[in-house]
């Protein structure tokens, strides 16, 4: 992965993370255990530092940053949509920020909360626990349900086995010219979405 260390800061990647090797890391990032960190994904710890605690994942296209002396913090579990942007904030234990989503300088999104895909989170916001925030700018809109957090437990536990299936297995290779006969399937752990849970 494109690695570099800034006024001799050097990133930190716990063994049993996975990074994927278009990622950026830079100066002062720390990995923790069991996290996923997406292609294409950047972590600038040029300026404040930058934390995933266990279990974390940051996907494809993120962008995670802050200002000088400020900490930018995914806490344990915590789950980053595609295209997510984090800047100076912290989000709490087991929280889920969306799809294209952002959040701001100081801002705290509480344990097990979610930040909806597109939404944008000012500075200096806090989003209580167990709390859906939605909207430009986000407003806290109601309590999340057992059901809704027990979806997002599942996509978490998906992520975190996925470090492990790309730590296993996952390598450049040249593609096919042609789609084989009897091609596989990956063997990804079955997750859905959740409007498909409901309509079960």
């Amino acid at each position: 992965m494109p690695c570099y260390s800034i006024e001799g800061v050097v990133p930190v990647v716990d063994p049993s993370a996975y990074v994927h090797p278009t990622a950026v890391l830079i100066g002062d990032v720390i990995v923790g255990p069991r996290c996923y960190v997406g292609p294409n994904a950047c972590l600038r710890g040029d300026f404040g530092r930058i934390v995933l605690h266990a279990g974390a994942n940051v996907q494809d296209t993120c962008v995670m940053h802050g200002f000088p002396l400020q900490d930018t913090v995914v806490e344990e579990d915590g789950h980053i949509g595609h295209g997510a942007v984090l800047h100076g904030c912290i989000v709490r234990r087991d929280a889920l920020v969306g799809m294209n989503a952002v959040v701001m300088d100081e801002a705290e999104i509480g344990a097990q909360s979610f930040v909806a895909a597109c939404a944008f989170v000012p500075a200096g916001m806090k989003v209580p626990p167990r709390s859906l925030a939605a909207g430009l700018p986000a407003k806290v809109k109601r309590e999340l349900s057992d059901e809704e957090i027990a979806w997002k437990r599942e996509g978490t536990l998906t992520y975190q086995a996925l470090s492990l299936r790309c730590l296993e297995s996952l390598r450049e290779v040249a593609p096919l010219a042609q789609v084989e006969a009897g091609r596989p399937r990956v063997q990804s752990t079955p997750v859905r979405s959740l409007i498909a849970t409901r309509r079960s």
